[in-house]
């Protein structure tokens, strides 16, 4: 069993920056990948930007060059630079736990992040 903590959520003017940090936890905890995902509405569930254990990260598109993912153990931090109203989302803390041949997936509670402009 795999819990994830989010922090980091807030409103921000548009240009402005934020941080998302979410930390694993658990028993004999082993975590292949973890990343963030983001739900704005009226859209589905998208893919922010993930990384691996051997710090193999990918970000969509849309966030490239704004947003850095790194990653501390079990700690996965998001580096939000020059946010765009568009970015307004909830965004949801994501890991990936596989054990032997069976892939374990974790969501957090998800914090909301608000851009004006």
């Amino acid at each position: 069993q795999v819990q994830l903590a989010e922090s980091g959520g807030g409103l921000v003017q548009s240009g402005g920056s934020l941080r998302l940090s979410c930390a694993a936890s658990g028993n004999r905890l082993s975590i292949n990948a973890m990343g963030w995902y983001r739900q704005a509405p009226g859209k589905q569930r998208e893919l922010v930007a993930t990384i691996t254990t051997g710090a193999s990260t990918n970000y969509a598109d849309s966030v490239k060059g704004r947003f850095t993912i790194s990653r501390d153990k079990n700690t996965v931090d998001l580096q939000m630079n020059s946010l765009k109203p568009e970015d307004t989302a909830v965004y949801y803390c994501h890991a990936d736990r596989i054990i032997l041949s069976t892939t374990f997936t974790y969501w957090g509670q998800g914090t909301q992040v608000t851009v004006s402009s």
